[in-house]
């Protein structure tokens, strides 16, 4: 199970997407409710982008540069530990109400920070520099998600950023 990126990335994508809509439609439709900071569809669209999207991400690259570079991939404890850190990020969010938005801003954010600090980490033992602009991928997703937590956090609005 953690001899490759795929093999937990991949199988956790598709449980939280299936899980993450089950949560989702019971709090639209029945008295469920989420000890979460963030509104049902903000919740909605962060857990699809930041959950499911960025694990099988996490699953591809993790898969695809050791193909890339010709180096062993990140296995073992250290792939457990980002599969830890995505989901303390899932669960972060889901309870953000109770442990409070700087607390979950950090813990969310630190799986794709430590994700391009892995990928970019094996690029360049690899020396395979041409392909660090997939990096770039990582860095977007960590931008996109660091606005929602500002707007979370009250530090910015939608407005701000539309105009």
């Amino acid at each position: 199970m953690l001899s490759h990126g795929f093999r937990p990335f991949f199988l956790l994508a598709g449980l939280w997407g299936a899980l993450s809509l089950a949560l989702w439609l019971a709090w639209l439709t029945t008295d469920f409710d989420l000890p979460t900071m963030f509104d049902p569809v903000t919740w909605h669209t962060h857990e699809m982008l930041f959950g499911f999207a960025a694990a099988a991400i996490a699953g591809f690259m993790l898969t695809a540069i050791p193909n890339w570079t010709g180096r062993l991939p990140v296995r073992g404890l250290p792939l457990l530990g980002l599969a830890a850190l995505w989901l303390a990020g899932r669960i972060a969010v889901a309870v953000s109400d109770l442990i409070g938005a700087p607390t979950v801003a950090i813990i969310d954010m630190g799986f794709l920070v430590v994700l391009f600090l892995v990928i970019v980490r094996e690029l360049l033992a690899g020396k395979n520099v041409k392909n660090l602009p997939v990096a770039v991928i990582i860095v977007l997703l960590a931008a996109a998600n660091g606005v929602i937590h500002a707007d979370v956090l009250e530090w910015i609005t939608a407005s701000d950023l539309l105009g």
